[in-house]
């Protein structure tokens, strides 16, 4: 049965439910019963020992599996803080319906779907394999305003969780987040500028490639958004109704319904990784669906990793976007989870089991 909230209380109390510590301290002794030196996967022992604290149990499970992609518009494009037009927007999401995206491909050697969600595409008419989900027709230009009202962030992030709960009431088991937005690196950036105290030289990079000029366009748009609207860093939702994008907004919702409804979450590179960010300042408790895929090369992406206390699995130096990171993170799910369910015990091998040492012993 899928689960939905009426309000933004009601899914941050559902979101808070504590991770179970039986479950994670059962994964943990049947790693160590394992025939291994003691923690020797690192990162991939840790991520399973996280999911089943999330799932509740140490029978752990990923066979069904979805990149859910987020698209929308942002006004902030028409102050030439991006190579191409928002027209773009609309042509990649026909590409996810049509499976010819760089992400589809990729989704098809992970053996992942793929949820394209129009939030508010500009001018989208709607094609067939493109859910529509949206809030408005594109957000405002941030430098002259907000990006939205206070109830649209509301209605976004309540969309993205109810997107997570349809997910989760299908049988998925493992879900990754993507996006498609022309121009989201500037407002994810303005968001990650305004919670993390930074500047816009600090965060603001060259998307999908700018040039100087670009660049100190796209700094500037941000200085002005951040003057203009004057973000609450204490209140998510403030930050993303006057800075944000409904992507944005969405995928803080993906993370929280990840979070009520016990499903880890592939966290996939900055866009994402801010929309988790915003997730975990509204519920701190979300934090136990977060799941890093990898790090974004965008000038915020360790920083942004950082605040969330997460460790990537993939250093590649990748800054597609459409949650490519996310999908390229599920295989070494899978390889940790053949392991985890299928290697042979010390017991089994007859051999002696490896046991905790301190340094120096």
């Amino acid at each position: 049965m899928m689960q939905s909230w009426n309000s933004i209380e009601a899914l941050l109390e559902a979101a808070s439910v504590p991770a179970d510590e039986a479950a994670r301290a059962a994964a943990h002794r049947h790693w160590a019963s394992l025939a291994h030196p003691l923690g020797s996967l690192g990162l991939l022992e840790t991520m399973l020992e996280d999911a089943a604290a999330l799932t509740g149990s140490p029978r752990l499970n990923f066979d069904k599996r979805a990149v859910v992609l987020l698209c929308a518009d942002n006004g902030v494009v028409a102050q030439g803080v991006t190579q191409t037009g928002p027209q773009v927007t609309a042509a990649v999401a026909r590409g996810f319906a049509a499976g010819e995206s760089p992400v589809c491909r990729m989704a098809a050697a992970a053996r992942c779907e793929v949820v394209p969600v129009d939030m508010g595409i500009l001018d989208f008419p709607g094609v067939p394999g493109v859910l529509s989900r949206r809030i408005g027709n594109g957000t405002g230009d941030i430098t002259l305003g907000p990006a939205m009202t206070r109830a649209q962030a509301e209605q976004a992030v309540l969309t993205g969780a109810a997107l997570a709960a349809e997910q989760a009431a299908a049988g998925v088991n493992l879900l990754a987040t993507g996006e498609m937005g022309i121009g989201n690196t500037t407002t994810s950036a303005a968001v990650a500028c305004t919670l993390l105290g930074r500047s816009a030289e600090d965060f603001v990079g060259r998307g999908a490639g700018l040039s100087d000029a670009g660049l100190a366009r796209k700094r500037d748009a941000v200085r002005r958004a951040l003057e203009v609207n004057r973000p609450d860093p204490a209140d998510p939702l403030d930050v993303l109704a006057k800075v944000g994008g409904f992507d944005l907004a969405g995928l803080c919702g993906v993370f929280l319904g990840g979070a009520a409804c016990r499903v880890p979450v592939l966290a996939d590179g900055l866009i994402s990784t801010v929309a988790a960010l915003c997730a975990v300042r509204l519920c701190p408790g979300a934090s136990k669906a977060v799941f890093a895929s990898h790090v974004s090369a965008e000038p915020a992406g360790h920083a942004v990793l950082d605040a969330l206390g997460k460790q990537p699995l993939i250093t590649a130096g990748m800054r597609l976007g459409e949650g490519t990171g996310a999908v390229a993170s599920i295989p070494l799910w899978d390889m940790a989870r053949a392991v985890y369910a299928e290697s042979y015990s010390f017991e089994t091998c007859g051999v002696e089991a490896y046991q905790p040492q301190g340094k120096g012993e």
